[in-house]
């Protein structure tokens, strides 16, 4: 199993990103962070300060994401790997969701996940190391009331397979397909859109190591997709 290094992790200070930020600092890699907002365990900033290293950007604003990217990098020395946790989603029928809200959830899930890939592509060649992307069950499954997500999440899906033949042995590349977790994802949606009470879901720390074992594969071994979700996932298969 090789070393993890330096680990880019998109919405590291929340839910599965916090969780992958935890798992890989205990199995003795460090961390990067880009979120819109500053983790928990960090209290430096952009300067580099603190026991995370982190920059603030919204994935949704593309030349933000990949100086973030950038700068993370050039501070670290290089990266290692990059785990595209962010998402966000916008729930409700395609004609009562506002126009700027559905787009907003492509603009981070799908075309922050290109951002964030192209800019670091560079240095994860240089070291041979691994991209994990995040899908959903979601992008393979879809549901009513839930077109931005569905289509960006589908488009995750198609990005990483295409992703990883175009750099198929210059480095390793992973597509997440988690179900449902127990994290704040569905805080702040109506009622109809959470979970129902004793629904199955994940707990992040659990998927986070998944993602860490996708990350350990000896060069040129690679885990292309991995499905992880609760053995009662209501949307799996």
């Amino acid at each position: 199993m090789r070393a993890l290094g330096n680990v880019l992790i998109t919405g590291g200070a929340s839910g599965l990103g916090a969780a992958t930020v935890a798992a890989v600092r205990e199995q003795g890699g460090t961390p990067l962070v880009l979120d819109r907002a500053a983790p928990v365990s960090g209290d430096g900033g952009g300067g580099g300060v603190g026991e995370v290293d982190y920059e603030l950007a919204d994935l949704a604003d593309t030349p933000a994401a990949e100086n973030a990217v950038r700068a993370l990098a050039e501070r670290a020395g290089g990266l290692d790997a990059v785990f595209t946790a962010a998402g966000t989603d916008a729930c409700g029928p395609l004609d009562k969701v506002p126009a700027k809200e559905w787009e907003q959830v492509v603009q981070v899930n799908l075309l922050g996940t290109a951002a964030v890939v192209r800019a670091a592509l560079p240095y994860v060649e240089r070291s041979g190391g691994t991209i994990v992307t995040c899908a959903s069950t979601l992008g393979v499954r879809s549901v009513g009331d839930a077109t931005a997500y569905c289509a960006s999440k589908a488009g995750v899906v198609g990005f990483t397979r295409a992703l990883a033949a175009e750099t198929a042995g210059r480095i390793g590349v992973t597509m997440l397909v988690p179900g449902g977790m127990d994290t704040a994802f569905f805080d702040g949606r109506d009622e109809q859109y959470k979970p129902p009470p004793g629904a199955k879901l994940n707990r992040p720390e659990d998927v986070a190591q998944s993602v860490v074992h996708a990350l350990r594969q000896p060069r040129g071994c690679e885990v292309r997709e991995m499905v992880v979700c609760h053995s009662e996932e209501g949307s799996w298969p």
